[in-house]
């Protein structure tokens, strides 16, 4: 780590100072519940490099300057969290999740449902959109051999960048490459510029799909209680407390029998939850 008041890396910029990188990440705890050790003050301060050139300001005291004037405050903060969060995801990521939803927890649904009602899903911490659009194929093919079975999904992330990538549902051909053909082939269109490689989601399934910007650190409600809830992989940027006061939101929010998913490498270990396991990863609002 270079001292205080030497050159960041081969940028030319100054690095930060340790006082500067935590009220940096008090501020980002604050307003968005992610934690910054000082161990992530390297990774910060590269990423930040962009914005600062963008910005077309010399050094990160200029750009705290900006950050935390009324001006900053309304326009910067999402630029920020689009720099410092981290989008890792593809389809079909954790595939027993997916097995468990079209062999139990929809089948248990639908003989206590019937067709009264669409099945509601949330996927929180969206990302790039492979996780929805995934959970999409799902349902559409559970709707294949369930006649009448109707599912809206809404998609959620904090970060706008991602947000926008999602909605338009575009791809690189080699995130697909795994794929079973037959999947590709119903729900999938091929770039007509061959060269580009590239391949987007069938308009049918997009429609399915409402993506909205959420910032989970803020009060939310929605209309209808949800029937199931994915959000995998997304607490682990999260400390403890935040985890559990997250996670009591989320049962406010999912109807009584409903299934939570999170990561495998996530754990409600010790928390004062309305939740039973159901399988590992899963649980079930009791």
């Amino acid at each position: 780590m270079a001292p205080v008041g030497t050159p960041a890396r081969a940028s030319g910029l100054m690095a930060m100072s340790e006082k500067e990188f935590k009220r940096l990440s008090e501020f980002v705890h604050a307003e968005v519940g992610i934690k910054l050790p000082l161990s992530k003050k390297v990774m910060v301060e590269a990423r930040l490099q962009k914005r600062l050139r963008t910005l077309g300001m010399p050094g990160y005291r200029d750009y705290y300057d900006y950050l935390f004037s009324p001006k900053g405050l309304d326009e910067e903060l999402v630029h920020l969290i689009d720099v410092i969060t981290t989008n890792t995801t593809e389809f079909f990521r954790e595939p027993r999740h997916f097995e468990i939803m079209s062999q139990d927890t929809l089948p248990a649904w639908r003989t206590a449902q019937g067709a009264s009602r669409a099945f509601r899903l949330w996927s929180a911490g969206c990302s790039t959109g492979e996780e929805p659009y995934t959970l999409s194929i799902v349902l559409s093919e559970f709707g294949l051999r369930a006649p009448g079975f109707r599912f809206k999904i809404m998609a959620t992330d904090i970060s706008t960048r991602v947000l926008t990538m999602a909605r338009n549902g575009v791809y690189p051909e080699e995130r697909v490459a795994k794929m079973p053909l037959e999947l590709k082939r119903r729900y999938f269109l091929r770039s007509k510029d061959r060269a580009r490689k590239l391949v987007r989601l069938m308009p049918e399934l997009r429609q399915t799909i409402e993506f909205k910007r959420l910032n989970f650190m803020e009060p939310f409600a929605f209309p209808e209680p949800m029937d199931t809830i994915f959000c995998r992989n997304v607490m682990i940027y999260f400390d403890r407390t935040t985890q559990e006061q997250l996670l009591k939101k989320f049962c406010t929010q999912l109807r009584q029998g409903g299934f939570l998913f999170i990561g495998h490498s996530e754990s409600l270990t010790g928390m004062d939850l309305p939740l039973r396991q159901h399988a590992p990863t899963v649980y079930r609002k009791v």
